[in-house]
């Protein structure tokens, strides 16, 4: 009899999910014990950054699960109010890494700026497992800003600069690199799965302090890992020549100063929306302005690397309701039986887990044979997929009457479309950043994929406000309607970038590639006439 069960299906789901967990700890220690340089075809390194990031994929991610829940059901934000902190939350997260990509560029290295960005991280969670009274008027939510203010500026100094350093380990002709990046991927979601399900779990049964104190002692775990495998990376990610120790000083200023800032934007978040638009126009200006001072090749690189940046709001922005919108929906509207709502959400990353090397096979196959799809055509497949799964999703809830709970099969699908998605864009965008963008540029063009997932994610946000309505409170038959109308609008997208993309290929000029050119590409920016080394500053979701 169930009421008699010492255990629920969400105990099992987190006991599974520790099991796995500790499988691949297990097969971290057999490849970090080897002597040899390389595993299973790859640098070691590739493997250590594999496991820092999965410790840091696991405390973010497992806050991510519990976010939109703590708002409503901690702080008593309305449904639509709690997707618009959780969107400018995102969007923070993902706009500076434009910054912390600088700064890793210009003075510290991307070492450096990964332990700091890490330390901040930590931080944050932890702070996070203060819970207070509850309720907007409680003094402690300052607490709470503070936390989601370390996320965000610590986010900014690990994310881009961890995936900088995956392409260090290789040469820009190296075939292996897009699938070392799926690889990494794959670490990211092991992390990401194994953290919504025991943050999520936590912090719903036993209580949000569990969950989210669990979440800062995974990020800890992963600052470990990094510290104790710098051996395996072979001098990548260290600062381009020797630094004054003011100015290296200055920069951690800097990212202290930044968490300030912060602060007060998740609380005047009708700020944020100016802001993206600003920096996005200078943005936008600065890298035109660099593209202009190159030859004829790599300047149509950077037109191909803006065209696919583009894309990135219009994904993200669909993709990131299932951590805000979706995740409402799960807990109220769908049948789900006694596992907690936050626990869906390792769908997406278990499914990468499952398909990411397959994706990885399928890409060097179909490349050794000439049949690759370009990445602005694996774009196109990324925006049918995204709308396709918006569109089952919505069919099948109302296909069951809309007061019936939707079956659990469809949220399923949703995850499996948009998962398929992800994988023909994120790992696939990531690696065309590094292998496309001038030396002196690497890391800014790394921030500025993150910069318009940040729009993605602000836009992720309104949508989810608007399955509130008018009331701020969550509408079953609007969320479905809103749900179909952005499928229909993805999958037109889609159809006018598949059409654009053998333009967009041509200026790839991948023909003409060279690991001996990236020198040349530095004109305007860097120190001129000192060309790095092949492999120094190449380039996910993460």
């Amino acid at each position: 009899m169930k009421e008699l069960s010492l255990w629920n299906e969400g105990d099992w789901v987190a006991a599974i999910a520790t099991v796995i967990l500790a499988a691949f700890l297990v097969a971290g220690g057999m490849i970090a014990a080897s002597r040899k340089g390389e595993a299973l075809g790859h640098p070691k390194g590739l493997y250590m950054l594999f496991f820092a990031e999965m410790w840091e994929r696991f405390s973010f991610y497992g806050m991510r699960s519990l976010l939109i829940f703590y708002l409503t059901a901690h702080w008593l934000f309305s449904d639509g109010e709690a997707n618009v902190v959780y969107g400018a939350y995102g969007a923070m997260v993902y706009i500076t890494p434009v910054l912390g990509g600088w700064l890793a560029d210009r003075y510290i290295g991307q070492r450096k700026a990964v332990l700091f960005g890490g330390g901040l991280l930590a931080l944050g969670h932890l702070f996070m497992a203060f819970e207070g009274a509850g309720g907007q008027d409680d003094p402690i939510i300052n607490i709470f800003w503070l936390a989601l203010a370390l996320i965000i500026v610590g986010s900014g100094f690990l994310k881009a600069n961890i995936s900088v350093m995956v392409g260090q380990l290789y040469k820009l002709t190296d075939t292996r690199r897009d699938a070392a990046y799926t690889i990494f991927y794959m670490g990211i979601n092991v992390g990401a799965a194994a953290g919504t399900i025991l943050v999520g779990y936590l912090g719903i049964v036993k209580g949000w302090a569990y969950g989210f104190g669990l979440a800062g002692i995974g990020m800890v775990a992963g600052l470990i890992v990094f510290v104790l495998g710098r051996a395996a990376l072979r001098g990548a990610g260290e600062a381009p020549k020797l630094l004054a120790r003011n100015k290296e000083l200055a920069v951690y200023v800097a990212g202290i100063a930044a968490v300030a800032v912060m602060w007060g934007l998740m609380q005047y978040r009708e700020v944020i929306q100016t802001l993206l638009i600003i920096s996005g126009v200078g943005l936008l200006g600065y890298v035109l302005f660099e593209a202009f001072k190159l030859p004829k090749e790599p300047r149509e690189r950077i037109f191909a690397i803006l065209f696919l940046i583009a894309l990135n709001p219009i994904f993200w922005g669909l993709f990131e309701q299932s951590g805000g919108s979706l995740n409402l929906y799960t807990d109220r509207y769908t049948d789900i039986g006694n596992v907690p709502a936050a626990i869906f959400q390792s769908i997406n990353p278990i499914y990468i887990i499952l398909f990411a090397p397959a994706f990885a096979a399928l890409w060097q196959w179909l490349g050794k044979r000439g049949l690759e799809p370009s990445a602005p055509a694996k774009f196109a497949l990324a925006l049918f997929q995204v709308g396709a799964g918006f569109l089952v999703f919505a069919w099948g809830a109302q296909s069951v009457g809309m007061d019936v709970l939707t079956p659990v099969i469809f949220l399923f699908l949703i995850y499996l479309l948009h998962t398929t998605g992800e994988l023909c864009l994120s790992p696939v965008g990531l690696s065309a950043m590094n292998r496309l963008a001038p030396g002196f540029m690497a890391s800014l063009i790394m921030g500025a994929w993150f910069y318009m997932t940040a729009v993605g994610s602000f836009v992720a946000g309104k949508i989810g406000e608007a399955t509130g309505g008018e009331g701020g409170e969550m509408s079953k038959e609007l969320t479905l309607s809103i749900y179909a109308e952005i499928g229909w609008i993805s999958i037109g997208v889609g159809a006018v970038v598949l059409a654009l993309s053998p333009v967009v290929k041509r200026w790839m000029h991948l023909d003409t590639l060279r690991d001996d050119n990236v020198g040349d590409d530095l004109v305007g920016g860097g120190e001129v006439g000192e060309p790095q080394a092949a492999g120094v500053h190449p380039e996910v979701r993460g």
